[in-house]
């Protein structure tokens, strides 16, 4: 029967540390679909302007990498890492995405019955 001498604070940092991991790459994960289904939509309405009619949909996509984006950068701060230059670098992160991040989308309307 094998006994972890360790004291127990040590041991539960080690589970912090792991958990934090886990989560820095859910996180990382979530940022990447999100930015890869915004680019699959540009791809496929390659058009030099949006059309007004999928203005809301794309905007909706641009919200949600905006809010994946938060969802990384708080997570890594947490973490104590700090400088968040280089997700923007290393995911490639548009403007529009970065200057939305942390916004809360709209409430949704409650439905009339």
């Amino acid at each position: 029967m094998s006994r972890d001498l360790r004291p127990p604070v040590d041991i539960l940092h080690y589970e912090i540390v792991q958990e934090q991991a886990s989560a820095l790459g859910r996180m990382g994960r979530a940022l990447e679909q999100a930015l890869a289904q915004l680019r699959e939509f540009d791809a496929t309405h390659a058009l030099p302007e949006t059309p007004a009619e999928m203005q809301p949909a794309r905007r909706k996509l641009v919200m949600a990498a905006g809010h994946a984006l938060w969802m990384l950068v708080v997570q890594r701060e947490a973490t104590g890492l700090r400088d968040s230059r280089h997700i923007m670098r290393t995911y490639n992160v548009p403007a529009e995405v970065q200057l939305c991040m942390g916004m809360a989308p709209p409430p949704s309307k409650p439905s009339s019955r």
